[in-house]
């Protein structure tokens, strides 16, 4: 007799699976083109072309440590060129092949893992060496201290301008100055008018009239200024960064029953992946045997550990805090929920919205405006300090920052509840959506069967040991019937039937031998016309009232009599109809539903949720087509599905949300993808995207109004070019910090 898991008596034993199975095809060969110093392969087989202009990253690059899938070099710079260690690695990832990239600035070293069977290390190094010098790179800590030097040298100058003789007053406040003289100089050529222009023609005004406590305090509040809005902005993008996992190191494998340790860059789908207290889990996957409790807190925001056993998904960055599993990987490398994140966190970074767009025009467009006010008040009164104080205040810094800031700081909340929002304009456009589309099986129900109805036609077995006669053989196989049914046998603590080996019949069931009689646990075409069990028209009369009901059937054939039959059902999800009402209070106008179910079915789960309307009993192109319709016809859809065939549907919506459990062709092609399993996540996301457009507005206004306002009294004569300098960074950084907090976090 063979054990799986499953058993009632033996949930540890590891399930068997069909030969062959966790094979995937290996993808076609990159072009093995030579690489040139003008050309290098990206990530994806594109030819990438370096300008010939263009300073190289590394100038030169020596290997010091080869291994068949490492490799690790020390480089050499340009002399004087920029270089920020995060941005280089990145740069390096880019490249085909390259699976991962470590940059030592203290060592010169780079260290690049790689996937031998798409380059080698010195195709590697010749792309490396080709690759350019990337036009912006992020502040590192160099950066940062040397903005916080800049305050702390001007702030200063501030407190010991009276203290200095009269003859160095101006040559140190024009010394101090010339940071920002030459960076408005360099932006009037480039772009034209902007608030660094400005900035500088306050300054210039301020000392040229003799006044250098008011030049040196616009100096001071300035550098300030930029140091406090640029660490915000930096925090608001180091929080994003927290969704990335690091690196796994070596993990636990098992093969042929021996466990040994690789590179996690090793694994490969359908390894068994084995992870016990302490560790973290490197691949996404299906736990094949074991129980334990995790701490999915990176990846949902939930600090409650969860309980995860034989059957359950797990996902890559979470944490095992008692127990040991085994798990059967389907996700591996880059192709985890974990990388994806990273990825998509690193497009979030550089992606601006509709909003941030057009709030940063609106902010160049008033710059004019602005001088043409400090011309006009200098005009009217003969006053430079009046000029002088008009300057200080521009619209460009709250509407350039605050709202990356705040779709940024979003993202991040929604990233720590469960919700991966693929970029600030899919925030945006949630915010809009007036429709929400539904797919049925896996969205509004939970896509996994559960037993509904035990039937038995013989009177030696109760319907409960129907069920344990199935389980026992069906224990073997790892597919949802059977899952379904080894659930039930345990709910009810059931008996075990002993039997003989169990045969798999792909697509139609399992057969063993019980007592020396034959049992055959599937479909009704395999028991009756495979196997040859005899259906009755009795019998036939009961089985066709379970399937008018929706039901999914699994027959039991034993001696060569069907002896029962078991129904299963999909689960409506316990949250849907709480979800669903939020969403009309959260502005939802109309609540849809598509089903290739049966439409009285259909119709039953409908009335139950209160839905507007649905439509049953669809092909899978179906789909498509009525979000294509109602879409011309003006509506703001968000689909929310979790199926390969929902993928058209979800790309042609206004925004397409995947379930935790969905396909990866789903929640590849989808705008927002749910990290756990919850319907009511959706409501949550929608919340979000509605409370960070809320928050933005909110910013707009008060941007518009109290720069206006310090615009105003500093026209009239009113403020000082210090007290506008005070009041306009003082403004900015509020607004900046009010951005920081994002949505309101979604309900764990």
């Amino acid at each position: 007799m063979i054990r799986a898991p499953g058993s009632a008596l033996r949930p540890d034993t590891p399930p068997t699976y069909p030969q062959g199975a966790g094979r995937i095809r290996k993808a076609a060969e990159p072009p093995t083109t030579p690489l040139g110093a003008k050309s290098f392969l990206g990530r994806h087989g594109e030819r990438l072309e370096s300008p010939a202009a263009a300073a190289p990253l590394f100038v030169e690059l020596t290997p010091v440590h080869l291994l068949p899938a490492r490799a690790r070099f020390r480089f050499r710079l340009a002399r004087g060129a920029p270089f920020a260690a995060r941005a280089a690695a990145r740069v390096v990832e880019n490249l085909h092949g390259v699976r991962e990239a470590r940059v030592n600035p203290a060592a010169r070293s780079l260290a690049v893992v790689f996937d031998a069977g798409e380059t080698d290390a010195e195709r590697l190094r010749a792309g490396i060496l080709a690759l350019p010098l990337p036009r912006s790179l992020p502040p590192d800590a160099n950066g940062r201290a040397k903005e916080l030097a800049t305050v702390v040298a001007s702030g200063a100058l501030l407190l010991g301008t009276g203290t200095l003789p009269p003859g160095l007053r101006m040559p140190a406040t024009v010394a101090a100055s010339l940071p920002l003289y030459a960076e408005a100089l360099e932006d009037l050529f480039s772009e034209g008018l902007n608030s660094h222009v400005l900035e500088a023609m306050a300054v210039g005004i301020s000392t040229g009239s003799g006044d250098h406590v008011a030049a040196n305090t616009t100096v001071f509040m300035l550098a300030l200024g930029e140091y406090l809005e640029n660490s915000i902005a930096r925090r608001s993008d180091d929080m994003l960064k927290k969704l990335l996992r690091p690196d796994t190191g070596l993990v636990w494998v098992e093969e042929g029953g021996i466990e040994r340790q690789v590179e996690a860059a090793e694994l490969a789908v359908g390894a068994t992946v084995v992870v016990g207290a302490g560790a973290a889990i490197p691949v996404d996957g299906t736990v094949l045997n074991g129980e334990a409790m995790l701490n999915e807190a990176a990846m949902t925001g939930e600090s409650v550990p969860v309980r995860r056993t034989r059957g359950d998904r797990v996902l890559s960055g979470t944490v095992v805090e008692e127990g040991r599993l085994r798990i059967y990987a389907e996700h591996v490398g880059r192709g985890t929920a974990a990388a994806r994140i990273a990825d998509y966190v690193e497009q979030s970074l550089t992606a601006k919205s509709h909003t941030q767009l057009n709030a940063a025009r609106l902010a160049d467009r008033l710059v004019p405006g602005v001088l043409g006010l400090a011309g006009l008040a200098w005009l009217v009164s003969a006053d430079w300090q009046r000029a002088a104080a008009v300057l200080q205040a521009d619209y460009s810094c709250a509407l350039k920052l605050a709202t990356p800031v705040a779709f940024k700081s979003a993202m991040y909340q929604a990233g720590r509840g469960g919700i991966l929002i693929k970029g600030a304009d899919v925030l945006e456009r949630l915010a809009e959506a007036d429709t929400f589309v539904f797919d049925k099986t896996g969205t509004l129900t939970t896509g996994r069967l559960a037993v509904t109805d035990s039937i038995t036609f013989d009177r030696h077995y109760s319907a409960e040991e129907i069920i344990d006669l199935a389980a026992s053989v069906e224990e073997h196989y790892f597919h949802p019937l059977a899952l379904a049914v080894v659930e039930a046998a345990r709910q009810h603590h059931g008996r075990h039937f002993d039997h003989k080996e169990v045969q798999f019949i792909a697509a139609h069931g399992v057969a063993s031998s019980i007592d020396g009689k034959r049992i055959v646990v599937g479909s009704r075409h395999f028991v009756e016309d495979d196997e040859g069990v005899r259906i009755g028209a009795a019998q036939r009369k009961r089985i066709d009232a379970l399937f008018r009901q929706g039901k999914t059937l699994l027959y039991i054939g034993y001696g060569g009599r069907l002896i029962g039959v078991i129904a299963l059902k999909d689960q409506l999800r316990d949250s849907a109809a709480r979800m669903l009402a939020r969403l009309r209070e959260l502005g939802a106008r109309r609540l849809v539903m598509l089903t290739g179910d049966h439409r009285d079915r259909a119709a039953e789960l409908a009335r139950e949720l209160g839905l507007d309307e649905f439509h049953a009993e669809l092909l899978p192109n179906h789909k498509a087509d009525l979000v294509a319709g109602m879409k011309a016809a003006g509506a703001k859809i968000a689909f929310v599905g979790d199926g390969i065939n929902d993928a058209p549907a979800l790309a042609g919506a206004h925004v397409g949300i995947a379930m935790a459990q969905g396909a990866d062709l789903a929640r590849l092609t989808a705008d927002i993808a749910l990290l756990e399993d919850g319907v009511e996540r959706v409501a949550d996301a929608k919340a979000l995207a509605n409370a960070t457009l809320r928050r933005i507005g909110a910013n707009y206004r008060l941007t518009i109004g109290a720069n206006s306002a310090i615009l105003g009294a500093a026209a009239l004569g009113l403020l000082s070019p210090v007290m506008a300098s005070l009041l306009h960074n003082g403004t900015t950084i509020g607004i900046l910090l009010n951005a920081l907090r994002g949505g309101s976090r979604p309900a764990t």
